[in-house]
């Protein structure tokens, strides 16, 4: 259970340079929370410390930057009510050619240093007999297609990963969940199909999947209303229900598309060989 007391609780958010990190490090900022917004790119982040944001430096994929974020956060504050591990990207292209070692660095980022960081940020909250650990998964951790293997696996580890840290923590007061966005309107999207196209080799034998998989994906993300300040709202909902769920959706459509996936699997990969073949 949540901390009920009237003392201003404390968030520490990943991946708050752009987007939904950035979105949501504003939110919590404006409804009075004390928050620290971390990310590489700091000089994306000024416009937060208007907001009263206190903005540092974070790679998750480096032990003691993610110490120092965590620690100053306990040490000025002697308190951690939320992290919110949002720091992720996509590795897209064909299992075949992208390469052993962008596969390691897709499960760096988005799977073993928000573990690195959660490890941090635990301690204190058993202390504290509270906290909650909100994980930015995707609709794409059950909803596949060909061309996003290594980040779909990804995602998939995290929501098990997330699961399994539930069920460890929970009777230290602690809960973990996962959010599940779908297609969001914001420059995660220009990332992820840059590195698609990166990773196809010369004379490619996945071209032509390549070109359906960004119209598919390019529609989807157009056809898409969702912004980033819309799964603001979904982050603090999960951080402040008084009995949260395992997942959280911002749209009706995306979880529907996950329960259709999940229940009828063939269904579902039978659409997708019509598209892709």
């Amino acid at each position: 259970m949540m901390d009920t007391s009237d003392k201003q609780k404390v968030v520490l958010i990943t991946g708050a340079s752009s987007g939904i990190g950035f979105a949501t490090a504003k939110l919590f900022a404006q409804r009075g929370w004390i928050v620290y917004a971390g990310a590489r790119r700091v000089e994306r982040m000024e416009e937060l410390e208007d907001y009263g944001v206190n903005v540092l430096a974070l790679d998750v994929t480096n032990k003691e930057s993610s110490r120092i974020f965590v620690n100053t956060a306990k040490t000025e504050q002697q308190r951690i009510d939320v992290l919110i591990n949002n720091a992720g990207y996509g590795e897209f292209g064909a299992l075949e050619e992208v390469s052993s070692e962008k596969a390691r660095a897709q499960f760096d980022v988005n799977l073993f240093g928000l573990s690195q960081l959660t490890h941090f940020a635990l301690p204190i909250m058993r202390r504290q007999h509270a906290g909650r650990i909100i994980n930015t998964s995707s609709i794409a951790s059950d909803v596949y297609t060909p061309f996003g293997g290594w980040y779909y696996s990804s995602k998939a580890a995290l929501n098990q990963w997330s699961d399994v840290l539930d069920s460890e923590s929970r009777r230290f007061g602690i809960r973990s969940v996962i959010v599940q966005p779908g297609p969001t309107q914001s420059q995660w999207s220009e990332i992820a199909f840059k590195n698609g196209f990166d990773n196809l080799s010369e004379n490619s034998p996945y071209g032509d999947t390549a070109k359906k998989f960004m119209k598919v994906f390019s529609l989807l993300s157009k056809e898409s209303n969702a912004t980033a300040e819309d799964l603001a709202k979904v982050f603090y909902r999960a951080s402040t229900d008084k009995h949260p769920k395992y997942r959280y959706y911002n749209q009706f459509r995306d979880h529907a598309l996950v329960s259709i996936t999940r229940h009828f699997p063939r269904t579902y990969r039978n659409v997708i060989d019509k598209i892709f073949d």
